[in-house]
């Protein structure tokens, strides 16, 4: 019987069902040796070859697609390296790398790169497809699964809030040859603490005979602190003491934390000065940043700017997140020219702001619509290089359109490719919403939109429903039929059964309903979705 991961992979146009999971998570018989990382940019590889090869999983991303048929012409020039590379550079496309890597591995004389797998595992844990993982696992020899592989499923498992899995992962690595060291032990905590799942990583710890270290409680003592329960982060301290374990900076660092997420400040405070009396160790800037964290948290930009004050009294340079707290803060309460000043000092420290520092600036200046200070500031990110991302573009685009500066927010989408930025469906999105919207630019739309078409990234659905409805309520029928075929000739199966969408047709008070007042929400382009992802911890 064939695994879940083949049948997917030589499905030739059977309908979609449910994948189930045949197969076992892990072989019985054990390998020697070690396994690898994944490794650094790909070097010395075919790029047109990869880049065709991507633009063929992209195609042919559905289940139902025949993948498989389209890839066999690359068979001949296919090399591991190349393989390794469109894995790397597809890894947001989960599915169709694992059909391909399948593939791959098919071919005669054909071995994947070891770093394949990992990249692999990678994606398809990223997206959650742990029966897909595990059957692909239970099909390879145990030879061809790197040790690199567990602390991977570690992480994913914990993300997913599967500890049993986690920690099932771990009990394994034995019977692959690989026995656990203590290495991988604190790897399997961390990751189960850091996720917020440190109730199930405590009890494996007293559970496990491992000699304990400063290290090990340290990370559970800041699991606690993920989850703001510092009576409980305060009870490990303390036995780690009386265990005659001697406590270090980064121990009382993550105590600290820990007293700081629960709104203990005073307790933190006298911890602060319990570290440097009693045990005669020296705060780093670690130290002082849950302090300034928690001013920030409670909007007390007086009590964070004293801490920063310290921090500079004692030559201790915060890091750029504790940073871009502050910055955020100051926005937050429209004192933006402080928060420049706050930018500012990251360069003079020696640190270097990264695209979170700018994006915050510049979502104010969005907010406020001020155009200018928006383009100035993506200028200075240019002479900093750094590159901005798609939070910055669909921000400052929604912002053009918004005011009407429509050819500004054209010649920002020319310079995007110049930095080295491809948009992606949010950030077509954001030019098709607003154009088409705007009276007298639903051609432009039009044109982002067929320009989307040929690039093969498949539109969102809504996008297709509004732009329709826009060209019908305008009487531009033959516009929407020339979209309409030039969705049903893409080299993408997924656009051309969306071109079923741009057929339909809806009463003219449906049109008009839809038409007007259409929200960009659910598809990344709210400034508030980029701000969620910024926590503390991340």
């Amino acid at each position: 019987m064939r695994s879940a991961a083949r049948s997917l992979a030589s499905n030739r146009g059977a309908p979609t069902r449910p994948l189930l999971l045949i197969g076992r998570l892990f072989c019985a018989s054990p390998r020697p040796g070690g396994g690898g990382d994944p490794g650094p940019a790909d070097t010395g590889v075919d790029a047109q070859l990869v880049g065709s090869l991507c633009r063929v999983l992209s195609d042919f991303r559905g289940q139902r697609h025949d993948l498989p048929a389209a890839l066999r012409g690359f068979a001949p020039r296919l090399t591991p390296d190349a393989a390794a590379a469109v894995l790397r550079r597809c890894r947001h496309l989960p599915l169709p790398s694992l059909r391909f890597f399948l593939f791959a591995g098919e071919l005669p004389g054909f071995s994947h790169h070891p770093d394949s797998l990992l990249i692999l595992a990678n994606s398809l844990a990223g997206a959650r497809l742990f029966p897909l993982l595990r059957s692909l696992l239970s099909d390879l020899p145990s030879s061809a699964l790197p040790r690199g592989l567990f602390p991977l499923l570690f992480r994913a498992y914990s993300r997913a809030r599967l500890p049993d899995d986690a920690i099932r992962a771990f009990s394994s690595m034995v019977g692959f040859g690989f026995p656990p060291t203590l290495a991988d032990f604190h790897s399997l905590l961390f990751a189960l603490s850091h996720n917020g799942l440190v109730e199930h990583a405590e009890p494996f710890f007293r559970e496990s005979a491992v000699d304990v270290s400063a290290k090990t409680y340290t990370i559970l003592i800041s699991g606690w602190a993920v989850v703001k329960k510092p009576e409980n982060a305060q009870t490990l301290f303390d036995e780690m003491v009386e265990r005659g374990v001697e406590p270090d900076v980064l121990a009382y660092n993550a105590l600290i934390d820990a007293l700081c997420r629960g709104g203990d400040i005073t307790c933190a405070h006298e911890q602060l000065n319990n570290m440097q009396h009693s045990h005669g160790l020296v705060p780093n800037a670690a130290t002082y940043g849950p302090f300034l964290h928690a001013a920030c948290a409670s909007k007390d930009v007086r009590a964070a700017l004293r801490v920063l004050d310290r921090m500079r009294r004692h030559a201790l340079t915060p890091n750029v997140f504790t940073y871009n707290a502050i910055i955020r803060l100051l926005c937050d309460l429209g004192e933006v020219d402080e928060a420049y000043g706050i930018l500012n000092e990251i360069n003079t420290q020696g640190e270097k702001p990264d695209v979170w520092s700018y994006n915050t600036l510049l979502n104010a200046h969005c907010k406020l619509k001020e155009v200018n200070k928006a383009l100035r500031l993506i200028s200075r990110m240019d002479k900093e290089l750094c590159l901005p991302d798609r939070h910055s573009y669909n921000m400052l685009l929604k912002m053009l359109i918004g005011v009407g500066r429509i050819d500004t927010a054209i010649e920002v989408w020319d310079g995007m490719e110049k930095r080295g930025f491809h948009p992606g469906a949010a950030t077509y999105a954001v030019m098709i919403h607003g154009l088409a919207c705007k009276k007298g630019s639903a051609e432009d739309a039009c044109s982002y939109f067929v320009r989307m078409v040929d690039e093969g990234i498949p539109p969102y659905q809504n996008t297709c429903e509004l732009l329709r409805d826009r060209l019908l309520t305008l009487g531009l029928r033959d516009q929407l039929v020339v979209l309409t075929d030039r969705m049903r000739r893409s080299t993408s199966c997924t656009i051309r059964e969306m071109s079923t969408i741009m057929r339909r047709s809806k009463s003219a008070e449906e049109t008009k309903n839809q038409s007007s007042g259409h929200e960009l929400s659910g598809h990344d382009l709210h400034e508030n979705q980029w701000k969620g992802k910024w926590k503390p911890g991340d």
